[in-house]
């Protein structure tokens, strides 16, 4: 399988792990130099001799906790964020909860959770040229994150874009319909179309660090300007169908008839009444209405 950001002309993004701490450790940190803060300025107000001293540490107290607040940040559950530096990726952290990163390092938080998406319904032309309307369902999520956030422009209208790419592509692959059985058709081949689309749709969003768990059909008819003119073709051809079976079961049935009479030497034929009675039997069982018998009590000739 061809690599689609090579083909692409892109140098891949790949996620990393971000070098970040907790943030309830740092939380207990500024809560220490909080209460140092609180006790240098309390001391001072009450006339102590080193009062220059301890209002420096009030003040690198108030600064370091500063800083220390700038870093805080939450993580929900089936979420990430993307730290940098100026514009240069320096991993991704993916612990859920409070976390805390140096404050001049920026965080783009973006879901990992599944998505799931029904997509426009579209018109294509199936394998015979026939205009065809199709929608998809597909369920999707990111895998990795720095290949999302900074590999495409942006994964959700990507997501789309190429989702209706892989719909076009794989009804075009495929007929609409085929009476006789003996084709793969968008219609009576619905779970090999889904694997078929899935495939498609997991090379298309590589590039983009996005899976696919699962997709499918949601929407197939025949398009508007043909689909009275396609319902008329496919009830003829069902009724071929039904002719075709019936009567080869009638042919089968007259046939095992003339064998058990001869065997059985019920009746004896020439070909003349044999050629009347195979006739009268094909009538009798190809006949979509009940037939009337005729009963002859004379001579059989």
């Amino acid at each position: 399988m061809s690599d689609s950001s090579g083909a692409a002309g892109l140098t891949p993004t790949r996620e990393v792990r971000a070098a970040t701490a907790s943030g309830y450790v740092m939380l207990l940190v500024w809560l220490l130099l909080f209460g140092v803060a609180i006790w240098a300025a309390a001391t001072n107000l009450g006339g102590d001799v080193d009062w220059n001293w301890k209002w420096g540490l009030v003040v690198a107290s108030g600064i370091a906790g500063t800083v220390i607040l700038c870093g805080f940040y939450l993580i929900n559950p089936n979420e990430a964020a993307a730290i940098q530096l100026f514009g240069s990726y320096k991993g991704t952290d993916r612990e859920s909860g409070l976390r805390w990163v140096l404050p001049w390092l920026t965080r783009k938080k973006i879901a990992v959770r599944a998505n799931n998406v029904i997509s426009d319904k579209i018109k294509v032309n199936d394998l015979r040229g026939n205009p065809i309307e199709m929608a998809a369902q597909v369920v999707w999520r990111v895998t990795d994150t720095a290949q999302a956030l900074f590999d495409v422009d942006d994964y959700k209208e990507f997501v789309m874009a190429q989702i209706e790419a892989a719909v076009r592509s794989i009804g075009s692959r495929y007929p609409y319909d085929d009476i006789e059985h003996q084709e793969i058709t968008l219609r009576g081949n619905h779970d090999e179309v889904g694997v078929e689309l899935r495939k498609a749709l997991i090379e298309r969003l590589s590039v983009a660090g996005i899976t696919v768990d699962e997709c499918g059909l949601t929407h197939l008819a025949y398009a508007q300007e043909i689909a009275g003119a396609m319902l008329r073709r496919q009830q003829a051809e069902a009724v071929i169908s039904a002719r075709k079976k019936l009567v080869e079961g009638a042919v089968g049935m007259v046939e095992m008839a003339l064998e058990q009479l001869s065997a059985k030497n019920v009746v004896d034929l020439d070909d003349e009444r044999r050629a009347a009675m195979v006739s009268n039997l094909m009538v009798v069982l190809c006949s979509e209405r009940d037939t009337q018998p005729v009963v002859n009590a004379g001579s059989l000739y």
